[in-house]
């Protein structure tokens, strides 16, 4: 889809419908046909509800009045849904191009949204399909011209950026498991790397996890025939970086039966989601090096499947990680950590100075946040602060949790220096987190449990599979960043920037 933007007013756009914003207790802005449109709110034919659509025809387009709600809780989320709706009833009444007419007073970042939401609906997953469903023959829609008295044209950009750089994650996340092995998912990095300047692929397989003391990694791999993968991609492409360098680390499981510990046959087949995480940082720094942000980031990414045979990790075994703790493994579907242990320990090495890892990490997340939060959890409080505040400019919603000293004893090993899992069941997602914090020494560092938020959350433009969740807040945080050391603030830098259980 071809996403623009534009001063020009609606009606002298080539766009065959035109999306108009209705908030609750206000009126058509710019009406048509002598009230055509401002006659249809009056009437009750147009509600201003958020995610309610009304069709009428004048001066030879179609309109379609957009609910979006209370004006003051319009923001980038509820943005993305409305989008979302107009694109539906685009689709349905056979529209190819549409222009919408960004509301009167709200800030550059809304437009964004508006661009990411319909980009967001568009996706589609039905690529495995033999036959189209009934509606697969109407026309898709071309073209997005997002209108308003300034130029957002650099917001439009970095809104469409971040769209697609969410839906190529979404398409990794649907991918089945047969097809996304840990070897493909190294391929698509190397494919960003050639496809987008500043960036740089590097990929390790077993013999050199082992060369490198990657024991706790190692152990996750050995039970599957497919190849482990440790994916570092690199992005230091801005002649005039600054901040800190930013270590993104991202748990990349391609698919989790639990191995030894095997999971509930239930539902199994969603453990092919247990690489959002991984999938979510590729993109990320993908649509950081497309946006040319003036920042570092080291992503680190690794690929394995956890899966039972004569030679998985069992139940009792010991390894050792890359930074000589040692690990006694109690569960083997608590793989997750042992990932990302040395996965943490290699991004240091690699020179991150500020750590940020995304998994789908504990079924109790999902127990305490639905699929509304991600799960917050780290160290270093000012860094911490920066993550909250992407999280609510990018609108993908986290809370936090707290780690504390007395967590240590629960994850204290009877055998070796720690434990996988508390076997007691206790604080399952904070003490996984505990776990991890042995593996990032005083680098300031968040950690992301998304099991809840990586898949089927029912938002309007990611209504089923994959959501991308995470994508939005790491580029956020990487403008804010970049912000922060300009000293130009948060989100409204938009334009000046860029142009069962899992475990």
């Amino acid at each position: 889809m071809d996403v623009t933007a534009t001063t020009s007013a609606p009606l002298d756009c080539d766009c065959d419908t035109i999306a108009v914003a209705l908030f609750e207790g206000e009126g058509i802005v710019h009406d048509v046909a002598g009230g055509l449109l401002q006659a249809l709110v009056d009437g009750g034919e147009a509600p201003p509800g958020l995610e309610k659509t009304t069709v009428a025809h004048a001066e030879g387009r179609r309109f379609i009045v957009a609910g979006c709600g209370p004006r003051a809780d319009f923001d980038v989320e509820r943005a993305r849904r409305a989008a979302a709706a107009v694109h539906a009833r685009a689709k349905e009444v056979g529209a190819s191009t549409l222009c919408w007419e960004l509301p009167h007073h709200v800030g550059e970042p809304i437009a964004g949204a508006l661009a990411d939401g319909t980009l967001g609906a568009a996706h589609r997953i039905d690529r495995w399909r033999s036959a189209a469903k009934e509606d697969d023959d109407r026309r898709e829609l071309q073209r997005l011209v997002i209108c308003a008295h300034d130029d957002v044209g650099a917001a439009v950009r970095a809104g469409a950026v971040a769209g697609a750089a969410v839906n190529a994650a979404r398409k990794l996340q649907n991918a089945p498991a047969n097809e996304l092995t840990p070897t493909r998912l190294a391929q698509r990095a190397s494919e960003l790397a050639e496809e987008v300047p500043g960036l740089i692929a590097e990929t390790i397989g077993a013999e050199g996890l082992r060369e490198r003391g990657m024991g706790a990694f190692t152990a996750v791999s050995q039970g599957s025939y497919e190849e482990p993968k440790l994916i570092t991609l690199c992005y230091d492409g801005h002649p005039s970086p600054v901040g800190p360098t930013l270590g993104w680390v991202g748990k990349a499981v391609t698919f989790d039966s639990g191995g030894i510990s095997l999971k509930p046959g239930a539902k199994m087949s969603e453990m092919k989601f247990d690489m959002s995480g991984g999938a979510v940082v590729l993109e990320a720094i993908g649509a950081v090096a497309q946006l040319e942000l003036p920042v570092r980031v080291v992503g680190v990414i690794g690929a394995t499947e956890n899966l039972p045979s004569g030679r998985s990790m069992k139940p009792g075994d010991i390894v050792t990680a890359s930074n000589g703790t040692t690990i006694e493994i109690n569960n083997t579907d608590a793989e997750g950590r042992l990932v990302l242990a040395d996965c943490l320990v290699h991004a240091i090495a690699q020179g991150a100075e500020r750590l940020l890892d995304l998994a789908t990490l504990t079924g109790a997340i999902i127990t305490t946040f639905g699929s509304t939060h991600a799960g917050l959890m780290g160290q270093g409080e000012r860094w911490l602060e920066e993550v909250e505040a992407a999280s609510r400019d990018s609108g993908e919603e986290v809370w936090r949790l707290p780690l504390h000293a007395d967590y240590d004893e629960l994850i204290k090993g009877r055998y070796a220096d720690i434990s996988n899992v508390v076997e007691s069941r206790k604080a399952g997602s904070i003490t996984a987190a505990q776990f991890l914090a042995r593996f990032v020494g005083d680098v300031p560092w968040a950690h992301l449990d998304i099991a809840g938020v990586a898949w089927d959350r029912g938002r309007s433009y990611a209504p089923e599979g994959g959501t991308g969740f995470g994508v939005r807040l790491l580029i956020e945080l990487a403008r804010a960043v970049a912000a922060e050391q300009a000293g130009t603030g948060g989100a409204s830098s938009a334009a000046q920037a860029g142009t069962g259980g899992v475990g």
